[in-house]
């Protein structure tokens, strides 16, 4: 990361920027040469964060780099970062990029679609993240991570990792598509991984979109494999209705009365059995990774946990009263956001950072990149839940800190993932210590989201009540 006097530097550049009567062209944006053809495409592949972090510290908070003849501009700059996705949001749309990575998945569910049809299905499916459903979801989730660790012995080692994902595609099943899962969670859970595997990118992404390559092969199969699953459950929720979201979309007419298509409700289902448990999942792993490196962290949410809970589970009304719980999930998303990056494409040229931007090129806004900034966190790649207090969340530029990125399309279950989280973390940390087995340092690839490479494994200690 930059030194502060750096960090100054590329801010002088692009305050004189963008006092320009003119915009600079977008050919003189900063940024690496790379090697001829791929660009940077190597340096994406083989360490996403790494690369970002250079170019950000290197060239500033708008910069450039090509990615098989292709120009993508980094966007770290929170002030130009808040014009993309929130001031002048309408400008802009999710764009090409993120269509190939999670088109032929997801179809036109709500993380892809755009436009008019996107508001009608951000209104259709709204009401399932209000307050009050949120709030009946909350024993669900203490009671599922209760049964999912009945199990569990004293003295094993887990795959956290893989324990978290299980844990919340159960959650999201029964909470918001009113559904158990059961014996289809494997078979759900391994077509996501085969998914979000192929979205993080080999040597055969350079061979033209029609060629069968093993990852788009594998990335086929799993979206067959998730479409007969949900289209089951679907089928399942037609013979049973219920007050959940599925029934809701079965229920819901157009303007000229005609029922949602099948197809439709199968890409929304599919949306939220991966948008809905993915993130949370990491966000999991990533804090109890944190924690079982940080035993005086630790040692604080225990005693929070035992002061507040007395010897009982969580619950909605004693959540709130785990002040410092809530900043360790702060801290942690904050430096292991799950969702390490953004994509976003003007509709029209724009002016970003003093440079003109022509209309349809790829911007990559990294909340990775800006969550480490020393200009913005003092000590960044330190975990310190402590530096979460009211004044210094209220001293925070905007976007200096976006884990459900902001705006109008800001994670719809942001809220749920919160609740989530606190009381996952809560209900396990009051039963269980966790020692680490794995290395110290977690191993992630940039797919879609910030995934280990490797089993995340602990050794589980029962707690004496």
């Amino acid at each position: 990361m930059s030194d502060p006097s750096t960090a100054s530097e590329h801010a002088d550049t692009h305050e004189a920027a963008e006092t320009a009567e003119t915009p600079a062209p977008a050919e003189s944006v900063p940024g690496p040469d790379g090697l001829p053809v791929v660009g940077s495409f190597f340096d994406v592949r083989d360490d996403s964060f790494a690369f970002r972090e250079r170019v950000a510290r290197e060239y500033g908070g708008v910069a450039r780099y090509d990615v098989l003849g292709s120009p993508v501009y980094l966007l770290t700059d929170p002030a130009a970062i808040e014009r993309v996705l929130v001031s002048e949001n309408q400008h802009y749309r999710k764009g090409d990029l993120f269509q190939r990575q999670l088109g032929p998945v997801l179809g036109d569910g709500l993380l892809t679609s755009e436009g008019a049809f996107w508001r009608r299905q951000r209104h259709l499916v709204q009401p399932a993240f209000g307050p009050d459903r949120i709030a009946g979801y909350a024993d669900t989730m203490v009671d599922r991570t209760v049964a999912a660790t009945d199990g569990w012995r004293d003295g094993e080692v887990r795959d956290v990792h893989t324990d978290t994902m299980g844990l919340t595609l159960d959650i999201v099943a029964r909470t918001l598509l009113g559904v158990d899962i059961g014996a289809r969670r494997h078979a759900v859970g391994g077509a996501l991984d085969a998914v979000m595997d192929a979205a993080a990118g080999s040597l055969f992404d350079l061979l033209p979109e029609g060629v069968p390559t093993p990852g788009r092969v594998a990335r086929r199969e799993a979206v067959a494999t998730l479409d007969r699953i949900v289209d089951e459950l679907v089928a399942e929720k037609r013979a049973d209705p219920g007050e959940d979201v599925v029934t809701t979309l079965l229920r819901a007419e157009d303007e000229s009365g005609e029922p949602m298509s099948d197809e439709q409700v199968r890409d929304e289902v599919k949306t939220l059995l991966l948008a809905g448990h993915e993130t949370t999942a990491l966000s999991l792993t990533f804090t109890l990774h944190l924690l079982a490196r940080r035993p005086t962290v630790e040692a604080r949410v225990v005693d929070e946990l035992d002061e507040t809970l007395g010897g009982d589970d969580p619950s909605l009304a004693s959540v709130d009263d785990l002040p410092y719980l809530e900043r360790v999930v702060k801290e942690s998303m904050r430096l292991f956001p799950p969702v390490h990056g953004i994509l976003r494409e003007p509709t029209r040229d724009v002016e970003l950072g003093g440079y003109r931007i022509p209309a349809g090129s790829p911007l990559s806004i990294s909340q990775w990149v800006v969550h480490r900034d020393p200009a913005v966190y003092d000590d960044p790649l330190a975990f310190r839940p402590d530096r979460w207090t009211p004044e210094f969340e209220r001293s925070l530029p905007p976007l200096a800190y976006f884990p459900f990125a902001a705006g109008p399309r800001r994670c719809i279950g942001d809220r749920f993932a919160m609740l989530e989280a606190r009381l996952v973390l809560a209900t396990l940390l009051r039963r269980y210590h966790f020692e680490l087995v794995s290395p110290e340092e977690l191993d992630l690839v940039a797919s879609i989201t910030s995934r280990p490479t490797t089993p995340v494994r602990m050794r589980v200690h029962e707690r004496e009540e």
